[in-house]
């Protein structure tokens, strides 16, 4: 009988390195523009895009580029986020509103391979009272750069190439790319298991049923 057992762990371990190598796998997250709504002295991850929102004449907004896995650990805007230093030069004008901007292109760590992120900005941008967070973005930010999608994939430029890419865990520090792609969600990400997790879980399952029944055919042969 111990002999049995002793058969059935390897087949078992095997399993569970199948899982613990389709964990290394999974990425780090994704490479885009997040978007993020000031709330007093706060960020807070906006829940719709940029092309959704029309923000009131004083709100303060910002959009920064990052790999994120999710909303929970996305990167927020660094930087000075008062409207009224950022505005301090754009009076304020019958028939418009005015909305501030923080503009952060991320780190060299985050960009993508033979590109060098712009340094951080503020813009104060004055529009029509039912414009967009988007098109307050295109007044002061242009050229920006959407995919198929109506994703944000670009602003000012930055980057040239690429929206929403999937990055590996080695393509962060170091980068080796991965060329997965994916869309850039606006309201909150799913932190629940992976799907190479469950994928480990099924295979587990499926080879500790074919080990057990192999362990009672061959019982069942020698009685």
């Amino acid at each position: 009988m111990t002999r049995r057992v002793v058969r059935v762990v390897p087949v078992l371990l095997a399993a569970f390195l199948l899982i613990g190598s389709a964990g290394q796998a999974q990425a780090a997250g994704y490479r885009y523009w997040s978007f993020w709504d000031r709330d007093g002295d706060r960020w807070v991850y906006a829940t719709q895009g940029p092309s959704l929102v029309r923000p009131s004449d004083g709100d303060v907004q910002g959009f920064r580029f990052a790999v994120s896995e999710n909303s929970g650990d996305a990167a927020q805007p660094r930087g000075a986020a008062d409207f009224a230093s950022i505005c301090a030069k754009t009076p304020a004008k019958d028939g418009s509103k005015r909305v501030a901007l923080v503009l952060d292109f991320g780190t060299s760590a985050d960009a993508p391979s033979g590109e060098t992120p712009p340094a951080p900005r503020t813009a104060c941008a004055r529009v029509s009272p039912d414009a967009t967070t988007a098109d307050a973005l295109a007044a002061v930010a242009d050229p920006l750069r959407y995919n198929t999608n109506a994703l944000l994939c670009g602003i000012a430029g930055y980057p040239k190439s690429g929206c929403g890419e999937q990055v590996s865990k080695t393509e962060k520090d170091p980068t080796t790319p991965t060329a997965a792609p994916a869309a850039q969600k606006d309201a909150s990400d799913d932190d629940g298991p992976s799907v190479g997790l469950y994928a480990g879980i099924a295979i587990v399952a499926t080879l500790a049923g074919a080990a057990t029944w192999q362990a009672r055919r061959r019982r069942n042969a020698t009685d």
